[in-house]
């Protein structure tokens, strides 16, 4: 895709932004400005470092200078919610809200993280409907994907994690939202005992990231013989160790960077009451591998 000169602003040009802390590593205004430039939207959209005292300021603010849409990152995903005025389901449940959409008096909060790690999913021929799930990890991301998981109605979630106290107070929180024992916590250790094959394991933890690049959270290729199928959330690098593993023990692999590209497309859409086209999601991705 070649580089195009961005939309000249104008009276008429709306506002959309990432609120966090730090914001400057954020690959979103690749993301959403070339959209725009490429539907022809009159949109910008800018990276706003929102300090945590701060959040309730920002949110109402934006809404009084006509802020069309917002993202938010880390340490804001729970801090927001206190400030909206409706919340989607999905995301009233995860506790975790990253896309703000401006409705009447306010702003309503979706988490489009799990929607766009679906459609990753599902743009890889992954469906999670009925599937069997490994979790690795049970921090914010994980308990995400877990709540992500019932929803669709997974056939069997192992969330496997170190700290086993803390994996089966997420677990319970997700079974009693949907009335059903879905999650199964594990003890990390005890990885040996899961039975069968053919799993779809999501790699939700923070091991492998830059620069202890080959870390991972399990090394025994027994463990890596049960998956089918490895995500890693992680993007940078873009072949972590956990990917490296799957593949040796012969299953496919994809980092998050589809992950960032759809949940960045679904708020996107919701701002905008549009659909990007597929072959515009592939230029933008092309445009995030190269950053």
């Amino acid at each position: 895709m070649e580089e195009k000169e961005i939309m000249k602003i104008d009276g008429k040009t709306r506002l959309c932004g990432l609120i966090g802390n730090p914001v400057e590593h954020t690959l979103s205004p690749v993301i959403h400005n070339n959209i725009a430039d490429r539907l022809g939207h009159n949109m910008v959209y800018v990276p706003f470092l929102v300090k945590e005292e701060g959040v309730e300021n920002a949110i109402k603010g934006a809404y009084e200078l006509n802020v069309l849409g917002m993202n938010a990152t880390v340490p804001h995903k729970s801090a927001v919610i206190p400030f909206l005025k409706e919340i989607d389901p999905l995301a009233k449940k995860i506790g975790a809200v990253n896309t703000l959409v401006r409705v009447d008096g306010g702003y309503k909060g979706y988490n489009t993280d799990m929607t766009g790690l679906n459609r990753a999913l599902k743009s890889e021929g992954i469906f999670l409907e009925n599937e069997k799930v490994i979790l690795l990890g049970a921090g914010g991301a994980s308990r995400a994907v877990a709540f992500l998981c019932a929803s669709l109605g997974c056939k069997d979630v192992i969330m496997l994690n170190r700290n086993y106290e803390k994996c089966v107070q997420v677990a319970k929180e997700v079974n009693d939202s949907t009335g059903d024992e879905v999650i199964k916590p594990m003890e990390l250790s005890d990885y040996s005992q899961i039975p069968g094959d053919g799993y779809v394991c999501i790699q939700g933890t923070s091991v492998g990231l830059h620069p202890n690049v080959e870390d991972c959270v399990i090394k025994d290729m027994d463990f890596f013989n049960k998956v089918s199928v490895g995500f890693d959330l992680i993007y940078k690098p873009a072949d972590t160790k956990f990917m490296q593993m799957v593949r040796q023990a012969g299953g496919r692999s994809y980092n998050g960077l589809k992950m960032l590209l759809f949940q960045g497309i679904d708020a996107y859409e919701l701002w905008n009451d549009c659909q990007v086209p597929d072959e515009l999601s592939e230029e933008i991705l092309k445009l995030l591998q190269a950053d």
